[in-house]
């Protein structure tokens, strides 16, 4: 299963599947990462948390912890 956490900078994604569950996956589609959305890897932190994503037009910063959440294609 590959995340969004394994996808490198510059790359993009496209969202299969979202994990979790209650409060933790609610804000995670919240913030527009859903099924079938696709991802822009703009650039990671210096020590690799958090990254930032261009996602349906805007940048967003995720940590690496619920990129780990997102399974992508």
């Amino acid at each position: 299963m590959k995340t969004l956490k394994d996808v490198k900078v510059g790359e993009h994604a496209v969202i299969a599947k979202l994990h979790g569950e209650g409060a933790l996956k609610r804000r995670i589609m919240d913030m527009g990462l859903t099924k079938g959305t696709e991802v822009y890897v703009r650039k990671v932190a210096p020590l690799g948390d958090p990254m930032e994503l261009t996602v349906r037009g805007y940048e967003l910063s995720v940590r690496k912890d619920d990129a780990e959440l997102i399974e992508i294609q």
